[in-house]
């Protein structure tokens, strides 16, 4: 990871789309430039992510596997 995240979603076991639907509704929770991680075992999140993330203008930073679960980074642009 290149910075620390200032806020953790944990999403293992929800299932599309409400990975997306934590991270909406918690991304205000971060100043602008900070970064939020989301941890999921769904498979959608890979395509889901970085699709609302180009939506709604924020940075998709990348995406780290680690056994069943991926981190997904996002850094608050607005």
């Amino acid at each position: 990871m290149t910075d620390a995240p200032a806020l953790l979603i944990d999403a293992i076991g929800k299932r599309c789309p409400l990975p997306v639907i934590d991270l909406a509704k918690r991304i205000d929770d971060v100043p602008v430039g900070a970064l939020v991680a989301v941890v999921s075992d769904d498979p959608a999140a890979a395509t889901d992510i970085p699709a609302w993330c180009r939506m709604r203008e924020h940075e998709y930073v990348g995406a780290e596997t680690a056994g069943d679960a991926t981190t997904y980074l996002i850094r608050r642009s607005r």
